[in-house]
């Protein structure tokens, strides 16, 4: 079953994703050469307590940490180490969520450490990104969540990959429903799968957290002996971007991002909703 939210749920969902919002903020400030991912947990928990927020990754199926710290060729799910040192050169995906009053945000962003990225890896990243704006766009009443997925999977498929050959959109993982809970149906493809049909029609009140992961190669990954840390089965680095969003009586509302999501929404002629908390 599909949570739908009331306008007032809908507010307190998006004060918990201005919280996730400042730990973005926080730790790609601290995503430097040298810095561990640890380092990067650290400052993730003290803008946590500095907003009388929870995380809702720590303890969640024994997740021992409180964001998720994905570098190069890991796609998902990193724990972070103190034995993991950035370096000049990676990419990192942190993804974080957060619980307010029992509301949950959840989003993540690949960041560069250091400089002298090679060009694939940048435009890997802005693929990325553009194609979860461009399944924010297709939030739209009316529409169903195989729109969503067509959106996503179209934009990537429609970009040149340097050097040629595709893009790899990871196949074992994708996007979710989110509100009381931080994973709630419906589950979200990142491509579209005809065995599964349309999926559910988006209405008002339809709250899910859009995240594409695609990689420089294979779509499949593997899990390491850790449980939890994914890599890409052939070594090709990934980037992972994400936002929860909300659909309201007037348009689409990006609960994580500090502006609503409007000016990349503008970007694809969407007018982002008016943000509840102003």
């Amino acid at each position: 079953m599909v949570q739908i939210k009331s306008p007032e749920q809908i507010a307190k969902m998006r004060a918990a994703g201005l919280v996730v919002a400042a730990i973005h903020a926080a730790t790609r400030e601290a995503a430097v050469p040298g810095a561990t991912t640890k380092d990067l947990d650290e400052v993730a928990r003290k803008v946590l307590a500095e907003h009388g927020a929870k995380s809702n990754f720590l303890g969640y199926g024994g997740f021992p940490a409180t964001i998720c710290t994905s570098a190069n060729d890991v796609v998902v799910h990193g724990i972070p180490s103190d034995e993991v040192v950035l370096k000049d050169g990676d990419i990192i995906s942190i993804d974080c969520g957060a619980i307010v009053d029992g509301w949950h945000g959840d989003a993540a962003y690949t960041a560069f450490v250091g400089s002298g990225h090679a060009p694939e890896l940048i435009e890997l990243s802005r693929v990325t990104e553009e194609s979860m704006w461009a399944g924010i766009a297709a939030m739209k009443p009316g529409n169903r969540l195989v729109d969503v997925s067509r959106a996503i999977e179209t934009y990537i498929r429609r970009q040149p990959k340097p050097g040629g050959g595709r893009y790899g959109i990871i196949e074992d993982y994708g996007g979710h429903g989110i509100g009381t809970e931080m994973h709630m149906d419906p589950h979200l493809l990142n491509y579209v799968d005809r065995r599964r049909g349309k999926g559910p029609k988006l209405v008002p009140g339809f709250c899910l957290a859009i995240e594409p992961m695609v990689s420089l190669g294979t779509p499949r990954t593997e899990v390491l002996e850790d449980d939890w840390t994914v890599i890409t089965t052939d070594g090709t680095w990934s980037s992972h971007w994400e936002h929860s969003v909300a659909l309201t009586e007037e348009g689409p509302l990006v609960l994580t991002a500090p502006d609503g999501g409007r000016a990349k929404l503008a970007e694809h002629g969407v007018v982002a909703a008016p943000d509840p908390l102003g």
